[in-house]
């Protein structure tokens, strides 16, 4: 790999895509150059990183050459047509989207999790999805500790995992209700304001949503062990920034509650906070903007014999999605893997 590295960032003028150019700067990311795209409608605005400006440029299939890493934050359908494009022309794509995830041409990769699955790489690498990132980084010292039977995991999730649309309407709807006018649900089938929708994406033929069978799904791939028995409900909340998960683990041998938080207070990426007397544990409002994933309120589940529950606090903006991308670019580089080995696997 050269010393000279051009970065562009794909979906630049939404809010993770935002976040991903502040990610980029805040951790210095060693690139020559930085690139912003978005749709043709957004060309030629600014988005700021760091103390400058990038002005944005319209998204074509031709514009990845010469382009090193590719880290995409614009939708399915845009990552389904551009993304092949950008492996073809050499580029290494991080895609923050579903489109890729359980593709089997593609890693799907959660750093402190699975960095190693990035080496057979084809120049597609799928980033998973938020509320599967920063569960499996508080599972995995677990699972590899005392092994992991079976997860059942309730999400807290806030509105800034739907994009800026969401922020909007949490805010409208607020404002509305404290003006005493009859709030408008644009985005979500119920008003999000002062209520909870036990309901995140769309429903599938074995009534769960498409989020709950992302968490089962993802988990297997990203553990690479189908073994791992998953269920999930997702839930919406109304909070801005931060997903928050009530975890039970059925380990394979016993672990205590003392034992696991030693050993996630060493995991990299987590930040144990949790002392029940002083009423300490993560919470959404407190933890925006943090790259860790903070862990909180565990315990034995007494129900079972070898069981543990867990509340798992993260960014979801950072960690769930802008941050893991950066960190599997900054990987790549470590190992030596900006190149795509095989141009033509995406290409049909």
């Amino acid at each position: 790999m050269s010393k000279k590295l051009t970065v562009a960032v794909v979906g630049a003028t939404g809010a993770v895509g935002r976040e991903m150019l502040k990610t980029l700067h805040d951790r210095q990311f060693p690139a020559t150059a930085v690139r912003a795209f978005a749709s043709a409608r957004s060309a030629g605005s600014k988005v700021p990183f760091g103390e400058t400006e990038l002005t944005v440029q319209e998204l074509r299939e031709d514009v990845f050459e010469g382009i090193d890493i590719a880290i995409f934050s614009a939708g399915g359908g845009t990552s389904e047509t551009f993304a092949p494009h950008a492996a073809h022309a050499g580029c290494v794509v991080v895609d923050n989207s579903s489109q890729w995830r359980m593709d089997d041409r593609c890693p799907l990769v959660v750093p402190e999790v699975n960095p190693d699955a990035l080496a057979g790489h084809n120049g597609i690498i799928a980033n998973p999805n938020c509320s599967t990132i920063q569960m499996l980084v508080a599972l995995k010292p677990i699972y590899d500790a005392v092994g992991i039977r079976r997860v059942v995991v309730s999400t807290y999730q806030a509105v800034s995992g739907t994009g800026q649309k969401g922020l909007e309407e949490l805010e409208r709807q607020t404002r509305d209700l404290f003006n005493l006018r009859e709030p408008e649900c644009k985005v979500y089938p119920y008003r999000i304001a002062f209520n909870v929708l036990p309901h995140i994406d769309v429903f599938l033929d074995n009534d769960y949503t498409k989020e709950e069978m992302k968490m089962t799904n993802e988990t297997v791939k990203i553990f690479n062990d189908p073994s791992v028995k998953v269920t999930a409900t997702c839930v919406r909340v109304p909070v801005f920034f931060g997903h928050a998960e009530s975890v039970n683990v059925e380990t394979v041998k016993k672990m205590t509650a003392k034992e696991c938080r030693i050993l996630l207070s060493q995991a990299p990426g987590v930040k144990v906070f949790d002392n029940p007397r002083e009423k300490l544990y993560p919470m959404p409002a407190y933890i925006a903007g943090d790259d860790e994933t903070y862990v909180g309120r565990i315990r034995e589940d007494e129900s079972i014999e070898n069981g543990l529950n867990m509340w798992v606090v993260a960014d979801n903006v950072r960690k769930g999605a802008a941050l893991n991308a950066v960190q599997i670019a900054e990987e790549l580089l470590r190992r030596d893997l900006v190149r795509v080995k095989d141009r033509n696997v995406f290409m049909a």
